[in-house]
């Protein structure tokens, strides 16, 4: 039997396996790979997009999803991470977690013996990152030689999408206030994985001829304290249809979603003619599905 794979971030892919899990994702007919077995989903987290993705996708495979809320197992207050997982991994094929701190997911991967899926954490957003990728092939025909515009805040999304475009081959470039741009940490990952991380100050000149233009809300769940500061630190940054005319021909725009209309992108873009926030929001289930099929198909 192989090494258990997990996924915490889109780099635990190398480029020809995340290319794998974008064909396996466009697959009509998935292999029942969890057929008669379980996932459990656990969010500490709460969420709307992505445990209706996970759930279907595992329903998709043959299998049954189950959802915990992280108060109903109490993480390292009622029982430790680890025994979690541990307990976990007795009934089910695989687990997904959408956490606060990334830590948590390394410390349930670090003893799982079935397949560990990062649904979210600070520092990661993965599958969000493969699902905006299939968005993008979808659209473009291919992900390599795209230019992918993200305007606003290097959080757990942008730093996914930036590592998974440059495997992809995909041009990155990022436009965001000072103090809210990637790390060098951030830059080293993003250089290892094959891409590079442009910085414009002005986003006119990030969104300049990109196929893509892709923005975020800027106070994301759990940083509602930092919400003066950064209103006032990403004014400017609100992607609109002015903005939006510097883009190629033919550009789209993406978002994450939640939105708040008004503030990172106006309601014309968010659900104007070029805006494929709906298209993207299912590809989350695909993406899904295409990465657990690869991940319990080496098994």
């Amino acid at each position: 039997m192989r090494p258990v794979r997990h996924l915490l971030e889109v780099d635990d892919l190398t480029a020809a396996e995340l290319s794998a899990v974008l064909e396996l994702a466009s697959e009509p007919s998935p292999s029942r790979v969890l057929e008669g077995r379980g996932m459990a989903l656990l969010f500490e987290k709460p969420s709307a997009r992505t445990r209706h993705s996970m759930e279907m996708a595992v329903v998709q495979l043959g299998g049954h999803p189950v959802s915990l809320a992280g108060g109903e197992v109490g993480i390292d207050r009622r029982e430790s991470a680890e025994d979690i997982i541990r307990t976990l991994a007795c009934y089910h094929a695989a687990i997904g977690a959408r956490v606060f701190d990334h830590s948590l997911v390394e410390r349930m991967a670090a003893v799982s013996p079935v397949p560990v899926v990062n649904m979210l954490s600070d520092q990661a957003h993965p599958l969000q990152a493969i699902g905006d990728l299939l968005t993008v092939a979808q659209e473009f025909g291919q992900v390599s030689g795209c230019r992918i515009a993200f305007v606003g805040d290097a959080n757990n999304v942008s730093r996914s999408l930036s590592i998974g475009a440059g495997m992809a081959g995909a041009e990155f470039v990022f436009s965001g206030p000072v103090g809210y741009r990637f790390n060098n940490a951030d830059l080293e990952r993003i250089s290892a994985a094959g891409g590079t991380a442009e910085v414009a100050d002005d986003p006119v000149q990030a969104v300049a001829d990109a196929h893509v233009v892709y923005t975020d809300v800027w106070v994301s769940m759990g940083e509602e304290d930092q919400a003066p500061e950064k209103m006032e630190a990403f004014a400017g940054y609100t992607v609109d249809e002015a903005l939006m005319a510097h883009a190629a021909p033919g550009a789209i725009f993406l978002h994450c979603l939640p939105a708040r209309p008004g503030l990172e992108a106006t309601p014309e873009v968010l659900y104007g003619p070029q805006s494929r926030i709906w298209q993207q929001a299912e590809n989350r289930m695909h993406a899904a599905r295409g990465l657990l099929a690869f991940l319990l198909g080496m098994t």
